[in-house]
């Protein structure tokens, strides 16, 4: 089909990438692709190429133009009030392809390109040629600290009155990640009996922009005709543990589960990618929450919310609250002084290895919950 346009953005760069890949793939269709494909990716080209091969008249019939790597051009993050020249939508749609629309700031990396440049792309949208079609994938640029920014509200504007398509391919947060999965394992061509969806979902963690991959290993391997999928059958094809929540860490440790807490620790930290230290503070946050409401006086979440600055919801507060309550002064202080030791030995007092002591941590503090939960 000619003359569609379509802008894709997305937090998470691979199901951003599959989504261009399956979109480019039924564009071109039966037809060469060397005839038909003209494809921009990359940090050097500009927009006044991709441009004009979209105008140029192809004598193999209609082309396909894909423009790849594009938050180059973006509209950087914004706090207060927004640019002149970014409408009422403030500064830019989140949906860079790396999910950070700010970026590291305008004089970062050494890439061409600013959001002035996008003019060239509304020109165009005003008067889009019915014989290209156009795919604007806006991810990360490939220079290593390079400047990136949200898709501009002036474009996303332009390609929807062009009749064109905006599609985000970030994945959901919270309760909708469950869906998002289920859906996924719903529409595969093999089929996974409980177990088997269980043990992705465990295994994956964080890291659920693998699960397409995963799957496709899986249609590969077993075909669609294989009948009912078990756990033991798939588990050679999962790979690592992806990365798991914060929250999988701290409810671990405040219900005084050592092995889990563990587990889930050294997987926030060698399958999410999180520095120990990063892991540090969500684990000094979680504490000082309960050290602020000890001897507060303070009996119910609203209040306890609004002394620790929370305007949102108010079940974390509840948790901090409750969990305070459960440990008492004497714990708090010495969870307290867990985290100073281990604070200073990940900064080089020791020789020990960053990882293990924060190991070493978690299992403590885990331990001193169990102590808890035994004497009641």
């Amino acid at each position: 089909m000619s003359g569609e346009i379509h802008l894709l953005k997305g937090s998470d760069p691979v199901l951003l990438n599959d989504a261009a890949v399956e979109l480019v793939d039924r564009l071109v269709g039966d037809a060469s692709r060397d005839e038909v494909l003209a494809e921009f990716s990359g940090d050097d080209y500009d927009l006044g190429a991709v441009v004009l091969a979209a105008q140029t008249v192809s004598m193999f019939g209609d082309r396909v133009v894909v423009a790849r790597n594009l938050a180059r051009y973006g509209t950087a993050a914004k706090k207060g009030a927004a640019a002149a020249d970014q409408g009422d939508d403030g500064a830019g749609d989140d949906g860079s392809g790396d999910g950070d629309p700010g970026g590291p700031g305008p004089d970062a990396g050494s890439v061409a390109g600013s959001p002035a440049d996008v003019q060239l792309l509304l020109d165009y949208l005003a008067d889009p040629s019915p014989d290209a079609s156009l795919v604007l994938v806006w991810s990360a640029p490939m220079t290593a600290g390079a400047r990136r920014g949200a898709v501009p509200p002036k474009l996303t504007a332009a390609v929807k009155a062009a009749g064109g398509t905006v599609s985000d391919h970030g994945l959901p947060q919270g309760r909708g990640t469950a869906m998002w999965l289920a859906d996924h394992l719903a529409a595969a061509s093999v089929t996974l009996d409980a177990g088997a969806r269980k043990l992705i979902e465990d295994t994956l963690g964080e890291d659920m922009s693998r699960l397409p991959g995963v799957l496709r290993v899986l249609e590969a391997t077993f075909g669609s005709d294989a009948g009912r999928l078990s756990a033991e059958d798939i588990e050679p094809f999962l790979g690592d543990a992806g990365g798991v929540p914060p929250w999988d860490v701290t409810d671990a440790i405040d219900t005084g589960r050592v092995a889990d807490a563990v587990t889930n620790v050294r997987r926030m930290v060698r399958g999410g990618g999180r520095h120990p230290l990063a892991v540090m503070a969500t684990l000094n946050t979680h504490y000082s929450r309960m050290l602020r409401l000890d001897g507060s006086g303070i009996r119910d979440e609203k209040a306890a919310a609004e002394l620790l600055g929370m305007k949102k919801s108010t079940y974390p507060a509840r948790k901090a609250l409750d969990q305070g309550r459960k440990l008492g002064t004497d714990r708090l202080v010495r969870a307290a002084g867990l985290l100073a030791r281990a604070d200073v030995d990940m900064r080089g007092r020791t020789a020990v290895p960053a990882e293990q002591v924060l190991e070493v941590l978690v299992a403590r503090l885990a331990a001193q919950s169990a102590g808890v939960s035994r004497r009641r």
